[in-house]
C-alpha cells in the first residue's frame, strides 16, 4: 500500500465519520424541537436558498414529490415554514421559513459553531480553498448519487 493509498483510506474513513457524526447531531437537534433530521435539513435549505417551491424543495432534498408534501405540510402545522404566493408564478407557491421559529433553532447551533470557528484557525488560507473545493463537490457528488438512487 502506497503513502497515499494509505491517506485516501483515511481520508474516505474520515468522511464516513462526518457524515455519521452529522446524521447524529442534526437528528438530536431536531428531536429537541419536535422536528426529524429530514424536517430540519429541508428548514436549513429554505434558510440558505431562500423561499422554493415544493418541486425545487424536492429536487434539492432528493425526496419523491409525494413526500415533500408531506413534509411542507408537517413543516406548517409545527410552525416552522408556510406556503406564500410565489410573485413570480400567481399559479404556484412557495415555502419559506418563519423567522422566529428559526430563530429559536439558532442557540443550539452555538457550541458546535464555536469549535468549529477555533478549528479552522489550524489552517491557512489555501487549505481552507481546498477544504471548501473538496466539500463542495463532495456534496454534489453525493446529490447525484442520491438522485441515481431515486430515479433507478
Amino acid at each position: 500500500m502506497t503513502d497515499r493509498d494509505e491517506l485516501l483510506g483515511r481520508l474516505f474513513t474520515a468522511g464516513r465519520e462526518l457524515s455519521n457524526a452529522a446524521v447524529m447531531f442534526h437528528t438530536a437537534l431536531a428531536a429537541h424541537q419536535g422536528l426529524t433530521a429530514t424536517e430540519e435539513k429541508a428548514l436549513d435549505l429554505l434558510e440558505r436558498l431562500g423561499p422554493l417551491t415544493a418541486r425545487q424543495l424536492g429536487e434539492r432534498s432528493g425526496l419523491a414529490p409525494a413526500s415533500v408534501t408531506g413534509l411542507i405540510d408537517r413543516l406548517e402545522r409545527k410552525g416552522f415554514a408556510r406556503r406564500v404566493r410565489n410573485p413570480e408564478d400567481k399559479r404556484s407557491v412557495l415555502v419559506e421559513t418563519v423567522p422566529d421559529r428559526l430563530a429559536a433553532l439558532a442557540p443550539l447551533f452555538d457550541d458546535y459553531v464555536a469549535s468549529l470557528t477555533e478549528l479552522v484557525t489550524r489552517y491557512d488560507d489555501r487549505e481552507l480553498a481546498a477544504i471548501v473545493d473538496f466539500l463542495g463537490e463532495a456534496a454534489a457528488r453525493q446529490r447525484q448519487s442520491t438522485h441515481r438512487l431515486l430515479d433507478g
